[in-house]
This record gives structure tokens, sequence and C-alpha cells, in this order.
């Protein structure tokens, strides 16, 4: 049963004519369990919907933008991050189920009594939209690879790292003997 008084329901029942179109300004509350281990959504956070909705033959089109705030942890340098994102939505509510419908396709969502239930869709839009490995910054230079300094305050850091295939071959080396340096000496 959809809750018609959830900010994510639109009431639909008279916009039958094809070709009507509204617009539509929504705040939503953000569900439970969007983002990923690196950036998530708050619960409860708003989530704004600008929307157009177009009466269609078969139902009602549905699209416009999500815009929401993320907040998290730079992938590169694990400073924490916030970021106001927004994405696209587009989905299409039948006003009836399809006679037939191809086992292979997921099924298109339905207006039930009239109301429209964005919040599925919305979830979607969402979770597609967050990136898997968020950064602060583009040029983000993250953090080193030995000692986990911050490479952005230091860009000049470095370590003297020998190879260690050549290792053994350091032992061999006689202290006296200049031509490790490229010298040459006369016998």
């Amino acid at each position: 049963m959809i809750d018609p008084t959830n900010p994510a329901v639109l009431d639909v029942h008279d916009f039958r004519r094809a070709g009507d179109m509204r617009h539509v300004h929504r705040v939503a509350p953000a569900p439970a369990g969007l983002g990923n281990p690196v950036i998530t959504i708050e619960p409860g956070s708003d989530v704004r919907l600008d929307l157009l909705l177009e009466s269609v033959i078969d139902g009602v089109l549905v699209t416009g933008t999500v815009a929401y705030d993320a907040s998290g942890v730079c992938s590169r340098c694990l400073d924490p991050l916030q970021e106001a994102r927004s994405t696209s939505l587009s989905e299409l509510y039948l006003w009836s189920p399809p006679d037939e419908q191809d086992p292979d396709d997921d099924p298109l969502p339905v207006v039930a009594a009239g109301l429209i239930d964005l919040s599925d869709a919305v979830r979607d839009a969402i979770v597609l939209d967050v990136p898997l490995a968020p950064v602060c910054d583009d040029n983000c230079p993250g953090l080193c690879a030995e000692c986990g300094a911050r490479m952005a305050d230091d860009p000049q850091h470095r370590h003297q790292v020998a190879d260690p295939r050549w290792q053994a071959l350091a032992a061999w080396q006689d202290p006296a003997d200049d031509t490790a340096t490229g010298s040459m000496r006369d016998t």
C-alpha cells in the first residue's frame, strides 16, 4: 500500500489526458543504506527532486534531477569530503500492467490508485550515481605507498628504495673499488 503522505509519492489521478505536463519540486528524506563503504548519504537527509511529469498513452513519464549531499573519505588521501551531487532520473509508470511480459525483462512500475511512488526510482538513481572511489580533487596525489605521508603536503616526497634483486651484489662491492662509481683505475 502506498502512503500518500510520503514526499516521494505523487498524486496523478487527474493526469490522464495524453500530452499533459506538470513540474514538481519536492524534498524527500533519503532512505537508509545508500552509498558504499567510502561514501554515504545520511539517512533522512534531504533529497531534492526537480521533476517533469508527462502524461503519455501508456502512463506517466517522470524525468528530472535528483540532488543530494554525500559524505565520506577521499579514496586516495583519506581526507574527509562532502559533496553536493545531482543525477538524472527517468522512469515510466504504466497505467496498468502489460498483458504479456518477457520474463527476462524487469517489470515497469505501475500507477497504483492514482499514485506514483518514486522511492525505488530515486534509490536506483542515487546508487548508480554514487562514485565507487570518490576523490577530494581530481589531481589528488594520495598517500605515499612507503610511509603513508600525504603527498599533497610535500609533492617532492621521495624514498630511496633499493631494488631487492640488487641487494646481494652490494656485499660484493669493494669499498676501495671506484669502478662502481664510474671511474677507472690504472692497473
